[in-house]
């Protein structure tokens, strides 16, 4: 498996002279395998320059066939998709997987909302490509050429999912826009609403769900963790927005043999020097005791797997 990232920002895009070294797209992943299949992560702002990339190089060669798998539809993870060039190329084939979004509404009507008039000038119906929809839950896929991918719901104010790939022996995780699973019920005695029974239950569900996903983790060959937040800002303002810190990401994968963890979902007010002061801050804080390598993803970096 070959790795690139197009974009691994988290929210908003970030364009500007500060953020040129990490990027400023949102979530993008791209990944080939195979005997050039493409597997695409998100469809973030980084989008736009695969499509534009897939243009150049490869359209000469006829239309693609690819399939696009959504860790969820909040905006920053699809506001790139109506700017993917593919789409508008008779011949092109997609298919498109993501958790069911929200209450009734299925994925293509999600989308089909997205281009509509009084968002973009060309509608749904008008695309060139043909699309096709498919909503996920806890599940395994098998692909061909032995790619098997593996899901697993996250910990988000909307269905999101994480997903695992695994071909030749090799094995990738996405798992961001989530924070640790935590318990829904009041634990204080004093809390007017407190049951013991309901607290305990919530502890209990809470701790399976972490170590369900520590164990989707596990072994991995490369992990892309969420790591908005720095454990301080996390704990101060941050709980309950689906976002994890770097302490968690690297305790996580160190606890459960990661072999590389990328932070990913970068905070859009994150500029690159901070960023890479915290990369190397928390290299020393682990050197000699973990066999974690950790980086940062950036748009453009390249990983063999």
């Amino acid at each position: 498996m070959t790795v690139r990232f197009w974009g691994a920002r988290g929210s908003i895009p970030t364009p500007g002279p500060n953020t040129v070294h990490y990027g400023g797209n949102t979530a993008c992943i791209e990944i080939r395998y195979g005997d050039n299949q493409r597997i695409i992560v998100d469809a973030g702002t980084g989008i736009k320059p695969l499509g534009d990339h897939i243009a150049r190089t490869e359209l000469k060669n006829g239309p693609i066939k690819t399939r696009i798998f959504l860790s969820h539809t909040h905006w920053d993870h699809i506001m790139g998709f109506p700017f993917f060039t593919p789409i508008f190329i008779p011949g092109t084939e997609l298919d498109i997987y993501s958790a069911v979004s929200y209450e009734d509404e299925g994925l293509e009507s999600v989308f089909g909302f997205q281009l509509s008039y009084r968002f973009f000038p060309i509608r749904q119906s008008e695309l060139a490509a043909r699309i096709t929809y498919h909503e996920l839950k806890e599940e395994t896929i098998e692909l061909e050429e032995g790619m098997r991918v593996t899901t697993k719901f996250l910990n988000h104010p909307v269905l999101c999912l994480g997903y695992r790939f695994e071909c030749e022996g090799k094995s990738f995780c996405t798992c961001y826009d989530t924070e640790p699973f935590r318990n829904v019920f009041p634990e204080d005695p004093e809390d007017p609403d407190y049951d013991e029974f309901a607290a305990e239950d919530g502890r209990a569900a809470a701790h399976e769900e972490n170590q369900k996903l520590f164990r989707f983790i596990h072994g991995a060959d490369a992990v892309v963790y969420d790591t908005q937040y720095t454990e301080e800002e996390y704990r101060a303002s941050k709980v309950g927005w689906g976002h994890s810190s770097y302490e968690y990401a690297i305790k996580a994968c160190h606890n459960n043999d990661v072999k590389r963890l990328y932070f990913f979902h970068h905070d859009p007010a994150r500029t690159d020097e901070q960023l890479s002061r915290l990369v190397n801050g928390y290299r020393r804080g682990i050197a000699g005791r973990s066999r974690l390598q950790i980086d940062a993803a950036r748009e453009g970096l390249e990983l063999e797997l």
